[in-house]
């Protein structure tokens, strides 16, 4: 029997456990997993609060549908019968700019009408098509591809938000390999972005034909998705199926290296022998963690930044908004100097969100450009999202509910020179192989990201006890 410790009970972590479980007893290995959570709850950034008829999310709220993992993953809890496609309008996506909501045009004549771009601007996008790929490496910003492919207003209306949006980051520093890796590859493959879209375009209507849902063009690949009770449903679902146990409370101070295995030194004092272990908790905490064991890893951990947070949810009575709400929400451009970075019409995106009458607005404060909001007091806080929401939507009256949530390391930022630090990571652990780590802080953010990064990690685990049989 091989003890395999799993260190962070958010998605990254569960869902390792549990595919070490699954693909264990498919390859004959008998294994005991443990996972070990610091804090006293098991979900990590997931977490969904019922509060007076409202649902508001913690942390992300959903995951987009098109991308098998999480499916599957769904299917395998048998969970995939309370899944909830998001609405159909919620594929309607808005930017605030120059003092007007625009909608995020969903094709070519769309586009050409929108005044979201100035003609010049849409001149400089079209030019798009003569300007040659980029040569030699290098790892270069968003910022930097923005301006270079399609010009500074597109960079500045279009991609910053996106970036701010997924990211809460600075296209500035961001890594465009890391962050979107297949913007870089369509650049490669085709030449330009408008050559690959006309091709992909091409297959896009192919699935329509054959009666595939396919998301807006101005938005994401894929539906968004979640759970009528939220998307916590989903880690209370792997929890569950979980054969192994789960020590929440207990955080790990250091992990300490052994002839047959490894000593977790737990909080409190306690202590924890394994023969495996699986790290799925933040970069920085990791650090801390392999401190004395792996100094090399330690120090490139510590060299990946998160981005701070404030999420405020507001509700009010339907009646006494003046405005549509038929859309996903909107996103803003630093240029127009707010205090938030958007804000979501959550009851408009997911039914049951919001009591009868009433709708739920979830509004986003802070990211790496704005990283002292952060400190705010929750009055301040409130304040500045209400002044943003009185600009942008004319809503002039006091919310009925409010929460705010503080996320003071929110998301994990792909800087420039990340791909790199993650190939010197991987190198500074080959003398630990039975130390593995997973976690959004890698090779992505979303939900997604993070199952697919379990079942690699999964996979990892079964290869190295078929070295060691």
């Amino acid at each position: 029997m091989t003890r395999i410790a799993i260190i962070g009970a958010g998605i990254s972590g569960l869902a390792t456990a549990y595919a070490i479980e699954q693909q264990s007893a498919q390859s004959g290995f008998e294994v005991e997993t443990v996972v070990v959570e610091k804090e006293s709850r098991i979900g990590g950034k997931i977490l969904s609060i019922k509060e007076d008829g409202y649902l508001c999310e913690w942390g992300p709220n959903g995951f987009l549908d098109n991308k098998p993992m999480t499916l599957d993953l769904c299917k395998q809890l048998q969970v995939d019968q309370q899944l909830l496609r998001s609405d159909d309008n919620a594929r309607k996506r808005f930017i605030y700019s120059e003092k007007i909501l625009h909608q995020m045009p969903e094709n070519g004549p769309a586009f050409l009408k929108s005044k979201l771009i100035s003609w010049p601007g849409k001149f400089r996008l079209a030019g798009e098509m003569v300007i040659p790929k980029r040569q030699g490496g290098g790892d270069e910003t968003l910022a930097e591809f923005g301006r270079r492919r399609l010009g500074g207003e597109a960079l500045d209306k279009l991609i910053s938000p996106m970036v701010s949006g997924i990211f809460a980051g600075d296209p500035e520093t961001m890594s465009l390999k890391s962050c979107f890796p297949r913007i870089h590859e369509l650049e490669q493959q085709y030449g330009g972005l408008i050559r690959a879209m006309l091709m992909l375009a091409r297959k896009k209507r192919a699935e329509i034909k054959a009666g595939k849902a396919v998301a807006s063009a101005a938005g994401p690949g894929g539906v968004l998705t979640s759970f009528r009770g939220g998307i916590q449903e989903l880690t209370d679902g792997i929890a569950a199926a979980l054969a192994g146990e789960v020590l929440s409370g207990h955080g790990v101070e250091k992990i300490e290296q052994k002839q047959d295995g490894f000593l977790l030194h737990l909080e409190g004092g306690e202590q924890l022998e394994v023969d495996m272990v699986v790290t799925a908790a933040p970069a920085y905490a990791v650090a801390n963690m392999l401190d004395g064991l792996n100094d090399k890893s330690s120090a490139i951990l510590r060299q990946i930044p998160y981005a701070t947070m404030n999420v405020i949810c507001f509700g009010y009575q339907r009646e006494r908004i003046d405005y549509d709400l038929n859309g996903f929400g909107y996103l803003i451009p630093k240029a127009e100097g707010c205090n938030t970075l958007g804000t979501l019409w959550d009851s408009s995106i997911f039914s049951h969100r919001a009591p009868e009458g009433k709708v739920l607005l979830r509004s986003m404060m802070g990211g790496a450009a704005n990283s002292a909001a952060i400190d705010f007091s929750e009055d301040e806080v409130m304040a500045r999202t209400r002044n943003d929401l009185k600009q942008i939507m004319g809503i002039d009256c006091e919310p009925e509910f409010v929460k705010v949530f503080r996320h003071h390391h929110a998301i994990p930022q792909y800087t420039r020179g990340h791909g790199q630090r993650l190939q010197e990571l991987e190198g500074s652990l080959q003398d630990t192989p039975d130390l593995i780590l997973t976690g959004n802080a890698f090779y992505g953010v979303g939900l997604n990201d993070c199952v697919h990064a379990a079942n690699q990690a999964a996979t990892k685990v079964i290869t190295r006890l078929e070295k060691k049989k």
